[in-house]
């Protein structure tokens, strides 16, 4: 009878922190990938695209969490980042207006980025080759959405692609290749 009692008294405790500890991970998250974005080159006057080591934060975050709390994380950081946290990259106004300045069409598509990065990578052996796969997979989202938007805002996919992709493919490759590393090194310490 005392051990189903102290059974009942833990049992929500432990709910809570184990609750707590992934709202805490998942803040976690958003500030790792916050920090990211602030290691930004901008690249004026050949594009107001900055390259930035912020969609790696996103590759990692989806890799390591998951496909949901990786999601969820990426939604809570463009939350923050509307609500006027200085978390976007500092070449732009910051704030809502940054989602609709030439980097909101890959602000958008960062929860989605997050997402496929770790339903692909949690899907199979977690090997440096399924990570490097999601992480190119989940940057071919990436570059879906941010073309997409540069296409939206001038009106021709030429310039959309000279603007977004051109002067960041070669950066893109190396990005996809840490985040596997990364992700693959992170398992292994698991194991």
């Amino acid at each position: 009878m005392a051990r189903m009692a102290t059974e009942t008294l833990i049992a929500p405790h432990e709910g809570l922190l184990d609750t707590l500890r992934r709202v805490a991970v998942i803040v976690g998250a958003t500030l790792f990938v916050a920090l990211c974005a602030h290691i930004t080159i901008p690249l004026m006057p050949l594009t107001p695209v900055p390259l930035t080591v912020q969609n790696l934060g996103v590759l990692i975050v989806g890799l390591l969490l998951g496909s949901r709390r990786g999601f969820a994380a990426m939604v809570l950081y463009l939350v923050e980042g509307m609500a006027g946290l200085p978390v976007f990259n500092p070449t732009g106004p910051g704030g809502v207006a940054q989602l609709f300045g030439f980097t909101g069409g890959f602000l958008l598509v960062y929860p989605f980025v997050a997402f496929i990065a770790g339903y692909v990578f949690e899907r199979g052996s977690k090997s440096f080759m399924r990570a490097a796969v999601a992480g190119l997979l989940a940057e071919i989202a990436l570059f879906a959405g941010g073309l997409a938007w540069l296409y939206l805002l001038t009106h021709s996919l030429a310039k959309a692609a000279y603007l977004g992709l051109y002067w960041f493919a070669a950066a893109e490759v190396i990005k996809i290749m840490l985040a596997a590393g990364v992700a693959r090194r992170w398992r292994r310490s698991e194991n």
